[in-house]
């Protein structure tokens, strides 16, 4: 293992020397194929290492290129007028039909045109485009085959941005790690052997308390705020049409009053059917049962938020998000979220390893909409576990990245990505046995249980919603101090957990 290991950074470090000394001028559109697409994952590795992070801004004309033809072809175009500066800051308020942005669309739109009608002269605009516009963004996804185009558009003073996103690295090796459902849909069934008083606690009126709230005194915290009047948005693989929790008996027993909305932002595959809002993957459904499960009547697990408003979102078929369209898919589930005034908070338990500039456009457009946003900071495939920190979008300084931890208190949950970026941690891994808090299974009534940096983040996303229903006036600014002042490290700061472990009593108090 160490000699593989070893090898590995020899590799890295040949690639980083090599690709130091490329540049677009190098770059020979007429000899370019189907690169083998080794050394570029050891380059994005190497800068995952070393950066924490990948940007495709770092790569260059020929590694883009080798990205589009190992994947789906999928450019991802950002635009600007060339005279706009420091688009991100006005993201909320670009209006991309005005004369000026509509002026600098069609000039981008041309290159593209242009450019791949070298290879087909027929080809029409409707038939460059990947996936229909989202109307509020700057950026359009178009199929690229001309390697000429990479150049051509990063060249222009027009383009933010023209990145693959249908890449990941060790894509066409082991990385997508898929069984089923794919990565991250290992069944949300309900789990057999639950003990009473060790994987749960029945608390009225008839509903099972998960065992890790007793690590942020959530049943204390209920006495002072519910969740009541707070709306969350969930990111993530849908919601289960089976699970009646989370539709006609979302409200009951002590859960009422409160909304749920669910909606599906994932384009469909090539040659599939229409995507639903339904969970066909079990993630999504087991995170919205940890946030906002209701404090019902029939036995079935409860949420931390019971009483919020839950808006849902199918937006990626799986959490590993290395597909075009899940990328667009969150892309415009974090928009929606984002342009509506009803939500406060917005969780997503998902992610990638390389930086998708789409996906920033929309969390960044939600976040300068005021929306508090918790990210996964990552639960590992094997391959990744040894040299990712955290993953993207959690790295971003507009998100609020959570991890899990084991109830000795010191030691990350077994998949669980650590680091300085981390902000909080949840305790979600018992470790005499492994297990991990219960949640609302796809159908039934009876608790599955799920882990990682997942149930962690939208556990978290309910703490908050705890807190923002105490003080519905507050800011965003002052509902995250409120977090932070309660947790266990503070007023220090912990290298691998943030500010630590969220005490949700002391928060709504």
């Amino acid at each position: 293992m160490k000699r593989t290991i070893l090898l590995a950074f020899a590799g890295i470090l040949l690639t980083v020397n090599s690709c130091r000394k490329q540049d677009a001028t190098t770059f020979n559109p007429s000899s370019a194929g189907a690169p083998d697409p080794t050394q570029l994952d050891e380059f994005i590795r190497a800068k995952l290492t070393a950066e924490g992070q990948f940007l495709w801004a770092w790569a260059t004309d020929e590694q883009v290129w080798t990205a589009l033809s190992n994947s789906d072809f999928v450019l991802s175009v950002g635009y600007k007028p060339t005279d706009v500066k420091d688009v991100e800051s006005q993201l909320h308020q670009i209006d991309i039909q005005s004369s000026t942005w509509k002026t600098a669309h069609d000039a981008v739109m041309q290159i593209v045109l242009q450019s791949e009608r070298a290879l087909n002269p027929s080809l029409t605009e409707a038939q460059l485009t990947a996936f229909p516009e989202n109307g509020v963004l700057p950026v359009f996804d178009v199929y690229v085959h001309n390697p000429a185009t990479i150049a051509a558009l990063r060249r222009s003073g027009m383009v933010r941005y023209a990145e693959p996103i249908g890449y990941e690295p060790y894509m066409t090796t082991n990385a997508r790690e898929r069984t089923g459902g794919g990565s991250g849909c290992d069944g949300n069934s309900a789990e057999p052997g639950l003990a009473e008083g060790i994987d749960y606690t029945t608390i009225t009126p008839a509903c099972k308390k998960s065992w890790n709230h007793a690590y942020h005194n959530i049943t204390p915290a209920w006495s002072n705020s519910t969740g009541a009047g707070v709306k969350v948005a969930i990111i993530d693989t849908g919601c289960s049409d089976a699970q009646e929790n989370l539709g006609d008996a979302f409200n009951q027993g002590q859960s009422s009053g409160r909304t749920i909305q669910k909606y599906v932002t994932l384009p469909q595959a090539p040659g599939g059917p229409p995507e639903t809002p339904n969970d066909e993957c079990g993630h999504g459904t087991s995170m919205e049962g940890a946030c906002a499960g209701p404090r019902g009547t029939d036995g079935a697990s409860v949420g931390i938020a019971y009483n919020c408003n839950l808006m849902t979102f199918r937006a990626a078929a799986d959490v590993y998000l290395d597909e075009s369209r899940e990328v667009v898919g969150v892309a415009n589930a974090f928009t929606q979220a984002g342009g509506n005034s009803s939500v406060k908070i917005i969780s997503m338990s998902m992610g990638r390893l390389t930086s998708a500039s789409q996906i920033t456009d929309a969390l960044v457009y939600a976040y300068n909409q005021n929306k508090m946003i918790f990210c996964a900071a990552g639960t590992s495939f094997w391959w990744s576990a040894w040299f990712v920190g955290v993953i993207f979008p959690a790295s971003r300084p507009e998100a609020i990245a959570v991890t899990g931890m084991k109830t000795n208190l010191s030691s990350a949950c077994s998949d669980c990505h650590t680091g300085s970026k981390v902000d909080f941690v949840l305790v979600m891994e018992r470790t005499s046995d492994g297990h991990n808090p219960i949640s609302l299974a796809d159908s039934g009534d009876d608790p599955s249980m799920v882990g990682g940096s997942s149930v962690s983040t939208a556990s978290t996303a309910g703490i908050a919603a705890l807190v923002w229903a105490k003080y519905p006036s507050w800011t965003r600014t002052q509902v995250f101090n409120r977090l932070k002042t309660s947790a266990n490290y503070y007023p220090n700061r912990n290298g691998s957990f943030g500010w630590g472990r969220i005490n949700a009593q002391i928060a709504t108090q």
